[in-house]
């Protein structure tokens, strides 16, 4: 069954949910700063300061970020963990982040570290969130993965091999242009935030590899009606 936002959700908003679910797509969507949301809305008429596109963004970004994980199809069975660092604020800090076979976005986690403990936070987190444990962990050679997954998921098939751990590391690609968008995030709650809403919006509007322009073209009508159903513009039309 799809859940919608109730039609309270945009209670006291003076724009339209037509108007707030647009902003928000294109800010998560898109590697665009809140002034370039802000000049695009303006050509369309739609009068609104970058700093409201901001609130719209961290009041309804990771709700629809929720809503899409529920909908889409379970993720493949094998997981690509990598990590890459990230400065903020002056100082640096690792993103974790977990993708499957079909490049998917499971699950990130902004960390001070780049350990075992590390490594350990990340699997549980997954765990919790998927519900089942992968057959295969594929991973680059940092011995902190190994140990990890020995104490958290033992019975699961370790490769360690830094060639095949680009699917995961190519997921890192779009979160570098937005640190260049955003000059970089301003702390490891606005990354930890951000990027689990941007993930996920991506992961919705994906175009898998190896696709014709038919069945891009079937996928994205297809996303468009989820998005459509997420933020309660279908129950509105």
């Amino acid at each position: 069954m799809m859940t919608t936002p109730s039609p309270n959700s945009y209670a006291g908003y003076r724009f339209p949910a037509a108007v707030i679910s647009h902003a928000v797509w294109l800010y998560f969507r898109f590697p665009l700063s809140l002034r370039m949301v802000e000049e695009m809305l303006a050509a369309r008429g739609i009068i609104v300061s970058h700093e409201t596109v901001r609130q719209w963004g961290l009041n309804f970004g990771q709700s629809f970020a929720n809503r899409i994980r529920r909908r889409l199809q379970a993720p493949g069975d094998k997981w690509h963990l990598d990590e890459v660092v990230i400065s903020i604020a002056g100082r640096k800090r690792w993103l974790w982040r977990a993708v499957d076979q079909h490049g998917v976005v499971l699950d990130i986690l902004v960390q001070s570290r780049r350990d075992t403990a590390a490594a350990k936070r990340l699997l549980r987190k997954l765990l919790k969130k998927q519900g089942w444990v992968p057959r295969v962990m594929i991973t680059d050679k940092l011995a902190s993965y190994a140990a990890a997954k020995r104490s958290i998921m033992p019975g699961v098939e370790h490769r360690r091999h830094k060639g095949l751990n680009n699917r995961a590391e190519n997921s890192h690609q779009p979160t570098r242009r937005r640190e260049r968008i955003m000059k970089r995030f301003k702390s490891a709650g606005q990354a930890q935030r951000f990027l689990a809403a941007h993930d996920q919006i991506a992961n919705l509007f994906r175009r898998p590899a190896n696709t014709n322009a038919a069945d891009h073209r079937r996928n994205q009508g297809q996303a468009f009606l989820i998005w459509a159903g997420i933020t309660g513009l279908a129950a509105a039309a």
